[in-house]
């Protein structure tokens, strides 16, 4: 008994010692990172991690709400048999086919329903794309800008040269790791650390030339979320009510998770909101910026945005993901466990996922398997195979 009690007592000890070693080491929030996902039962982020973070509030206009028409047929046809087995797997919480502007098909599974919020996770980056080019139409930044402009203590051997369009584009050059599940890399440090303003100028660097070559850095978001910010002196939440969840007549208020200091946005992710609400982005952007009549974006700016920047990376424009898929343009916002914003402009169709998982991706392809069939199946619904 005596012996069990000293193991127990050592053991107790040496986690106290592990504990003050990370904070000593500034790797504390690792802490905090394991209490909240593994004591959730997860082995990374998940879509209602709101609650355990700061969070700000994306305003509405209960007074002026723009309601998604429904088609004629709306839900009438069934979803596909294909296309309930790929929700089962991949446990999808909502999902939406919307043609000519109006909800052919809106289904909710998991006890989630029209109103509830889960995270965008990185489809926050095409969102904060959209805050940029907004900032740029309202005169605040311009494209060419240097980064360092607004962020002037930014380091690294091509910090001078850096530009908004290298940073909207995931071009930075950024010494940036992205990876979700190591929890020593700076992804994981920046999704659950005090101070995000503080870790992109003292922990990034440019350290290779910038506009060069593609590389997916949630970095990039957060610098140009930061500029954005630092240009029109609002927060990303404030900007993003006036300038789209107001005019757009969101449905419901959105939020959006800050920093441990409850100061900055997480620009790479985690905008809160429902179904309904992100489809919204989906239609501003297939109507190049024009939402209603009120011309929100300019047009040049959105079609330059869901195209390609870089001809070795023609999957990726600036923060939006791009497909030529059966020959028609598509562009989309993505989160990482599956969320998607899919718009085909040619056929005037929307497509939104939202859920607990994503599949594979097939051939080294830039785009997992669910995508492809999520397209397959909403188009067999449509009628327009």
């Amino acid at each position: 008994m005596k012996k069990l009690k000293k193991i127990l007592i050592g053991l107790v000890v040496g986690l106290a010692l592990i504990a003050v070693l990370l904070y000593v080491t500034g790797y504390g929030y690792i802490l905090q990172s394991a209490k909240m996902v593994y004591g959730n039962g997860h082995i990374t982020a998940f879509i209602d991690d709101a609650r355990f973070f700061p969070t700000r509030k994306i305003e509405n206009d209960p007074q002026h709400i723009w309601h998604w028409p429904l088609a004629k047929n709306y839900n009438a046809v069934k979803p596909t048999k294909r296309l309930m087995d790929e929700h089962q797997k991949m446990k999808t919480v909502a999902f939406l086919i919307i043609k000519n502007d109006s909800l052919f098909s809106e289904n909710y599974y998991e006890g989630y329903h029209k109103d509830s919020l889960s995270n965008s996770f990185s489809m926050a980056k095409s969102i904060t794309e959209a805050l940029l080019g907004k900032a740029i139409k309202d005169g605040y930044v311009k494209m060419d800008d240097k980064v360092q402009k607004y962020i002037p203590k930014l380091k690294g051997k091509y910090a001078g040269e850096v530009t908004v369009a290298d940073v909207a584009s995931m071009s930075s050059g950024s010494d940036w790791i992205e990876d979700y599940y190591n929890p020593f890399h700076i992804t994981t440090e920046a999704y659950f650390c005090d101070d995000l303003d503080k870790l992109m100028i003292e922990d990034v660097r440019i350290d290779s030339k910038p506009g060069q070559k593609f590389h997916y850095l949630s970095g990039d978001t957060q610098l140009m979320g930061m500029i954005v910010a630092k240009a029109t002196g609002m927060t990303l939440s404030e900007y993003m009510s006036k300038s789209f969840w107001k005019p757009m007549g969101a449905r419901k208020y959105a939020l959006w998770t800050l920093d441990d200091n409850a100061k900055t946005e997480k620009a790479f992710c985690c905008v809160n909101s429902n179904a309904r609400d992100f489809a919204r982005f989906g239609k501003l952007y297939e109507h190049f910026g024009n939402w209603e009549g009120n011309q929100i974006l300019d047009t040049a700016y959105v079609k330059k945005s869901i195209s390609p920047r870089l001809k070795s990376s023609p999957y990726y424009g600036y923060s939006w993901w791009l497909s030529d898929y059966k020959g028609k343009k598509i562009a989309y916002m993505r989160g990482v466990l599956g969320q998607y914003v899919i718009m085909i402009p040619e056929d005037n169709v929307i497509i939104v996922r939202l859920g607990k998982k994503r599949d594979f991706f097939p051939n080294g392809t830039a785009h997992s398997n669910d995508f492809f069939i999520y397209i397959d199946e909403a188009y067999k619904m449509l009628g327009l195979e």
